[in-house]
């Protein structure tokens, strides 16, 4: 039997060996977060179709995932892996075309947190395989990212539009005198206001859906993986063949924008590339990986959306955006909650025990958070 020491030094020592992968996880997805907002003012200020900057940053990336996996050396891959890995592509590619739309729509703040809506799967595995006492939590834990969403719809995270804001115009209205717009433009702000509103409203159901088909082709994905080094390969194969059916669609707004009498152009900036296919595609998918095998943090997880929202925080205030850090922490708060209710396990078992129960009678339970039972 091991003493409190002992048992202090393993804790002590454990988490010693993961800052590094901790560190790895933070700094990749700021660059990714970083990337993200590097796209939406290069597809703000340029104009360009969405669907065709995407298709020309996953033609590279494919090719630099085959060149590092190299998929068709080493042990073959039987066709129950290969035939799943080219229908995730198709997912993959849906995606990319609704995330990128909502990106342009709704702007990056809430497109990114909008990927976390991923984790109703949870629910629907808690409702169709888990206990009676664990799905009240889940559909809880649903209305509570329900109600996040909300409010992101609703502008709580932008100061024009926070209620924090308006309480403090109210309130303050010396403090707040430089930010606030002149009385002649009032009404043009008003117009402007509402606008947004709207754009919110109807905006936010398609990098919901985004998030949710994102969610599930990292299900199928480690569905059809056995071990790491075949996720790796099937990713290669996976982002291929997204290219391949992203291919059209790019096409398709040639020739739409071409035909209707407007000149279809994309220019070129090696930032926006880069980032997006460096950080955003490439980098994200190894420190991921990283994160879920050495950290047991998958992307739908409380923990992921505190990394995320920090370096949110960071980019907002750096660009310099319609930010409000009160509401913007309430909807992180409330949807943090809902992702922890909606993904919880059995906390009171094993981890043995999670995985023979979430294990083979529930499809999508490796999915979704352990991080409670599992080390730091």
């Amino acid at each position: 039997m091991m003493s409190p020491k002992q048992i202090s030094d393993d804790r002590g020592s454990s988490h010693f060996r993961h800052t590094p992968f901790q560190i790895i996880h933070v700094t990749g997805n700021f660059f990714r977060i970083w990337s993200v907002y590097s796209m939406y003012r290069y597809l703000n200020q340029t104009g360009a179709p969405v669907v065709l900057f995407l298709f020309c940053c996953l033609l590279p990336s494919s090719f630099i995932f085959l060149i590092l996996q190299k998929p068709w050396k080493g042990r073959a891959l039987s066709n129950q892996q290969i035939v799943p890995s080219l229908i995730n592509g198709v997912i993959t590619a849906l995606y990319f075309v609704l995330w990128g739309k909502g990106l342009k729509s709704c702007g990056p703040l809430r497109a990114i947190l909008s990927e976390y809506s991923g984790a109703v799967l949870g629910v629907l595995s808690g409702v169709l395989y888990g206990r009676r006492g664990h799905v009240w939590k889940k559909v809880g834990g649903l209305v509570a990212m329900l109600v996040a969403l909300f409010f992101l719809s609703q502008g709580w995270a932008t100061s024009s539009l926070s209620p924090f804001y308006i309480l403090l115009r109210k309130f303050l209205p010396f403090y707040l005198n430089k930010k606030l717009p002149s009385k002649d433009s009032s009404d043009t702000k008003e117009e402007e206001l509402v606008t947004e509103q709207a754009l919110g409203l109807m905006g936010m159901m398609i990098p919901v859906v985004a998030g949710i088909l994102s969610a599930l082709r990292r299900v199928i994905a480690r569905r059809v993986s056995l071990k790491n080094q075949q996720k790796k390969r099937l990713h290669a194969i996976t982002i291929t063949s997204a290219t391949c059916f992203l291919f059209p669609l790019a096409m398709w707004d040639l020739v739409t924008g071409s035909s209707s009498g407007k000149a279809v152009e994309l220019p070129f900036s090696a930032w926006a590339f880069l980032a997006t296919i460096v950080f955003g595609i490439i980098l994200i998918f190894y420190v991921d990986n990283i994160a879920e095998e050495r950290l047991h943090m998958v992307f739908s997880s409380p923990r992921h959306l505190m990394v995320a929202g920090a370096c949110i925080i960071v980019m907002e205030i750096a660009y310099e955006m319609d930010f409000s850090l009160p509401g913007f922490i309430v909807c992180c708060l409330v949807l943090g909650f809902g992702i922890y209710e909606a993904t919880s396990l059995e906390r009171s078992k094993k981890d043995s025990s999670i995985k023979s129960e979430d294990g083979p009678n529930g499809i999508l339970g490796n999915d979704f958070d352990t991080s409670p039972v599992l080390p730091i």
